[in-house]
């Protein structure tokens, strides 16, 4: 009977010993793949890329030159530089250097499986006046999105939520940081609002696919938007009468106390022109309408989207308002479209003055692909120059970043990007990678697949 009992306890010894052994197994499989990478930050010290082709993009391009990187920023850049002592060399033969590239518009970090995990998703909040949501806040600095973007050359973006008709405030992260605090670059940058547009509905585009939307009569689409536009001005109004009674209540306290709004709030700065405003836009009656707003309200305004921008130029270089255009990728609205109607925009905005940048506009994934949105624009009729420019330094002026990031110059956070190749062509490789002077681990979800498969028959 002991003999039994004995066998018996040591075969459940034995599969407990088995049960932790291959349970570890797993684990380090799982600890493979749990997006541990995401959080590999690089590593900070004094670097000197020698020998490389340096595209300035601000200025000339130095065919075969130096750039020291030192306590964050570029410390030297030249054909004659002095590599400082006890730098770390990089020997750029064959190579170019790049600013790195920034991506206007995204929703980076605020979504990583948007169809099919709603957990994964933070997006949007409930009501249509959200002036006090925080994009900053709902950020993941772990979302796989980020390394599989920043191995392509973008260090970069600007992430916005969404939904409603004031969505939130954007913020500018750099794609580095174990924490959004660490990231933020501009904690809250600009103010979302997704302006009220002319939808007529039914068609392609026009708010039915395949004719699930009946079609609105157009005098009454202009019914609807011009009421939505009001709802929009009220709130202006609401936020002035909440800061005059504030104010008020400062210099005489024998009045009553307003009752905190923390939405009205959160909108006072941007109402007052001290920071941008956002506004989605597509077509040019859209836009037109935008510039009208703006000029009224008195407000610092940007365009995203901007699909017909180029039509309503007069009215946004009058007001100032800059375009993030974000349409390259997307299909032509009406059925007459030139097939390139959206491809040749961005050519459009130049030729017509307008101050743009190119964006992916996507939730995250896809904004790897930021270099080859400018390559297409560069296709069909944009400078190669411009094109450079549409994703590097007209992105960091139009975020008013122009001082800190976009281009390669002395004094400059050291956002740097050593690459085998023309930086906006497909057949290129990101050798190197700095962000704010660390050195950057190329690793991804996508670099890891590819190294478990490469070899197998």
């Amino acid at each position: 009977m002991n003999s039994q009992r004995t066998m018996h306890n040591a075969k459940l010894f034995l599969i407990l010993v088995l049960s932790v052994i291959i349970g570890g197994q797993f684990s380090l499989v799982s600890a493979q793949n749990d997006g541990s990478q995401q959080n590999q930050t690089g590593r900070a010290g004094t670097f000197a890329i020698v020998g490389a082709r340096i595209v300035t993009v601000s200025g000339a391009t130095i065919e075969n030159g130096t750039i020291v990187i030192q306590n964050g920023k570029i410390a030297a850049i030249g054909a004659n530089v002095s590599v400082p002592a006890g730098a770390e060399k990089i020997d750029g033969k064959g190579m170019s250097v790049y600013p790195g590239m920034i991506d206007a518009g995204t929703n980076m970090g605020l979504a990583e499986i948007t169809l099919a995990v709603n957990g994964s998703v933070d997006l949007t909040e409930v009501g249509t006046m959200n002036a006090n949501t925080k994009a900053i806040k709902g950020i993941n600095p772990h979302s796989a999105h980020i390394n599989v973007t920043r191995v392509n050359g973008i260090t970069s973006v600007l992430s916005a939520p969404a939904g409603g008709l004031m969505a939130g405030q954007a913020a500018i992260i750099n794609l580095n940081g174990s924490t959004p605090d660490e990231m933020a670059v501009v904690r809250e940058y600009a103010l979302v609002i997704n302006f009220p547009r002319i939808a007529t509905g039914g068609g392609f585009g026009g708010g039915g696919f395949g004719g699930g939307a009946q079609p609105v009569d157009f005098n009454e689409a202009v019914k609807r938007r011009d009421t939505q536009v009001e709802e929009l001005k009220k709130i202006f109004k609401s936020t002035t009468t909440y800061m005059r009674a504030k104010d008020a209540y400062a210099k005489d306290k024998t009045l009553p106390y307003p009752a905190t709004d923390q939405k009205l709030e959160a909108f006072e700065p941007f109402m007052k022109g001290e920071k941008p405003i956002i506004f989605t836009a597509e077509r040019e009656r859209d836009i037109r309408g935008v510039a009208k707003f703006v000029s009224e309200m008195k407000v610092k305004g940007i365009i995203m989207g901007g699909q017909e921008a180029w039509k309503a130029a007069d009215d946004l270089k009058k007001n100032n308002i800059p375009v993030i255009y974000t349409n390259v990728y997307s299909l032509p609205v009406r059925d007459d479209d030139d097939y390139d109607y959206l491809f040749t925009a961005p050519s459009k905005m130049a030729a017509a003055g307008l101050k743009f940048c190119i964006s992916t506009g996507d939730t995250g994934p896809m904004v790897r692909d930021l270099p080859y949105h400018a390559g297409i624009a560069g296709a069909f009729g944009l400078s190669k120059e411009d094109a450079l420019k549409s994703v590097t330094l007209y992105s960091a002026e139009i975020l008013g970043l122009a001082d800190k990031m976009g281009s390669l110059d002395v004094g400059k956070v050291a956002n740097v990007v050593v690459a085998d190749g023309d930086l906006l062509e497909a057949r290129t490789n990101i050798k190197y990678m700095f962000i704010n002077g660390r050195m950057i681990p190329l690793t991804s979800r996508h670099t890891e697949l590819f190294d478990s498969f490469k070899d197998r028959k």
